[in-house]
């Protein structure tokens, strides 16, 4: 069953792709969004290629707590700021790297493969994305992609607590996957 989730999330991650507009610009790749889902891409072609190995083991659980922060900053953060449900969650790509991926990807992982219990993992590498972001706010080299690293129009204590509740959700979101497992 696990083989063919990751098909599915294959197709879906692509036709997520596909109606992403912009969707080939490097720029992309400064969305936490966008990274949980290249990432779920990955682990998915990488667990078909190994037959769940266990670099592919690690990877799914990567990717399936960053898609599940993905959800969480949408829903908690993004939409309550004005986003929009409807927008974010159930048309163009949101439909696919909010919606279907995440919730494919962690069906698949809690009741079809094989589990780890690393939760420190996903955690270490959403708060190195994170960290590179705001240093690169900082710096003037980008402004955003999202508003709570807007380093130069929120301060260094707004971001510095942005940073600890963001690093609190998604060690928050690797126990819990990893203790459902």
């Amino acid at each position: 069953m696990a083989f063919i989730f990751q098909i599915v999330m294959l197709v879906l991650e692509c036709v997520g792709l596909i109606r992403r507009p912009g969707r080939f610009e490097w720029k992309m790749f400064a969305f936490y969004t966008q990274l949980s889902n290249a990432a779920a891409f990955a682990a998915s072609l990488l667990f078909l290629l190994l037959r769940g190995g266990m670099p592919a083991v690690y990877m799914r659980y990567l990717a399936t707590c960053m898609l599940l922060m993905t959800v969480f900053v949408t829903l908690c953060i993004l939409v309550p700021m004005g986003a929009g449900f409807r927008k974010m969650m159930l048309s163009g790509n949101g439909l696919y790297h909010h919606t279907l991926c995440p919730a494919v990807s962690l069906i698949s992982y809690l009741f079809f493969e094989p589990h780890v219990k690393a939760w420190l993992f996903p955690a270490l590498v959403t708060l190195g994305y994170g960290l590179i972001m705001m240093g690169l706010n900082g710096l003037g080299k980008t402004e955003g992609p999202y508003p709570f690293f807007q380093v130069k129009k929120q301060g260094a204590l707004k971001s510095v607590l942005w940073t600890a509740a963001l690093f609190a959700a998604i060690s928050g979101i690797s126990f819990l996957v990893a203790l459902a497992a």
